[in-house]
């Protein structure tokens, strides 16, 4: 009989590689986006980003609980990560902003490529993180801004604004939250998180996207009120900064 203690490192090992396969499927949904983007079909697009956003979620605990740097030392799951994330949180949204035309006539590619562009200096950012995991500065989570272009109705005009606010913000050190890293109110937020996901699940799903406020009423405002809870911790973390100061 082999002795367990010999089994251990190679399982080990292989759960390390299968935490990186995981990581790793990301760029299959953002294919699948890419496929449904050709389709137009937006909300397929958002579907598939959704599941990266999944995936995205819950690699980093994985890759903790079974230890990849020490089993899979060779492979950086980190810059994995971050290739998918700068792909599907930034590459793709702006080619929703461009191809489903969100912004006025003519801003399609200035406002695709300011995406772009401010993205590469979230991901680049060594200072990206705060000691008490919030994000400093906008975070490139172009995915849920483009989520909230389609579910708010927003006009083409304040899309740009939007866009470019948000664009610059990226260089300013407000706070915004990780939902899942962040201990302060952990377990609040995660059930608030949970709530977030089920509900933007189903509007996307279960509705025509840019009526879902009148089709699902209730679960419209769920997702609103789950919304405005992420606001409102970004401005408290944020004034808890400037009141320091």
């Amino acid at each position: 009989m082999t002795d367990n203690t010999e089994k251990a490192p190679a399982l080990n090992r292989i759960s390390a590689w299968s935490v990186h396969l995981f990581t790793g499927s990301g760029v299959i949904t953002a294919l699948l986006a890419i496929d449904a983007l050709i389709k137009n079909d937006a909300r397929m697009v958002l579907l598939w980003l959704g599941a990266a956003l999944i995936i995205d979620g819950l690699d980093g605990p994985l890759a903790r609980k079974v230890n990849v740097t020490r089993y899979a030392p060779r492979f950086d799951g980190a810059i994995l990560d971050l290739v998918i994330d700068y792909l599907t949180y930034a590459v793709i949204p702006a080619l929703m902003v461009y191809h489903f035309g969100l912004v006025p006539p003519g801003w399609e590619i200035p406002a695709a490529s300011f995406i772009m562009l401010t993205s590469l200096y979230c991901f680049g950012n060594r200072d990206m993180k705060t000691d008490d995991n919030y994000f400093q500065g906008f975070p490139a989570t172009w995915n849920l801004v483009v989520l909230f272009f389609f579910l708010l109705g927003t006009s083409l005009i304040t899309n740009l604004v939007a866009i470019t606010a948000l664009g610059l913000l990226t260089f300013i050190p407000l706070k915004f939250v990780h939902p899942i890293r962040v201990v302060r109110w952990r377990v609040l937020t995660v059930a608030v998180t949970v709530a977030w996901s089920a509900s933007t699940f189903w509007l996307i799903w279960a509705t025509d996207i840019s009526h879902a406020h009148t089709q699902a009423p209730f679960i419209y405002g769920l997702w609103y009120a789950s919304s405005a809870y992420f606001l409102g911790l970004c401005i408290w973390r944020s004034a808890e900064d400037w009141i320091k100061q």
